[in-house]
């Protein structure tokens, strides 16, 4: 992958969200699980498997039922790649999530169109970050990037891809020139990106 960024995120009341607790990170998910993302353009579901990636898919688990995934932009939308989100758009800097990385674990699954994986920069640096596969991008299955190979997917969009097509891909792989923004200038970052879409809430459901 070009450029797999994980970079500290937190809850904070500032941003309308309950904050960090560690008691979280006890947490198991279910062996699969349905999760409604409710976004811009309308709603997509992903169905996780917590076979594919059991300590990646624990954390996701922990992220949606706390709200993590609330009110986020997808940040990055490459045509024909991938749509990339988990950046918690807070000026908050605690970083308490940040601080439970997820150990890396073998890929099982394939990172064909729609299914959904973590993004890293190196070993054990999984946590925030997520990307949805807009094609079938299988080189993923086993790149090797910086002391790590592969990206062990999660799960798979099961209703509305067509929903994740239409996200805005104007802007490419622009927003990361000045990603770093996006934490701490939220306002200027989505000034410069105004057409980005962004999650309204995420949750789980039966």
């Amino acid at each position: 992958m070009k450029k797999a960024i994980v970079i500290a995120s937190v809850f904070a009341l500032s941003c309308g969200k309950p904050a960090f607790n560690s008691k979280w990170m006890e947490e198991k998910a279910p062996e699969k699980f349905q999760t409604r993302f409710e976004t811009s353009q309308g709603n997509f579901e992903i169905e996780f498997t917590r076979d594919l990636s059991p300590e990646a898919v624990d954390r996701v688990y922990q992220q949606i039922t706390h709200g993590f995934y609330d009110n986020v932009v997808f940040y990055r939308v490459v045509p024909n790649f991938v749509v990339q989100f988990g950046h918690m758009d807070s000026t908050a800097t605690a970083n308490n999530w940040d601080r439970y990385k997820v150990k890396d674990e073998p890929v099982k699954g394939s990172n064909v169109k729609g299914t959904i994986s973590y993004a890293r920069s190196g070993p054990d640096s999984r946590g925030n970050h997520l990307f949805i596969n807009l094609k079938d991008n299988k080189r993923l299955d086993t790149v090797a990037f910086n002391r790590v190979k592969g990206f062990p997917t999660l799960g798979k969009v099961t209703k509305g891809m067509e929903v994740v097509e239409k996200l805005y891909s104007g802007y490419g792989n622009e927003t990361m020139k000045v990603y770093d923004t996006l934490a701490v200038k939220r306002k200027e970052f989505m000034k410069k990106f105004p057409k980005l879409d962004s999650i309204k809430k995420a949750y789980l459901f039966k």
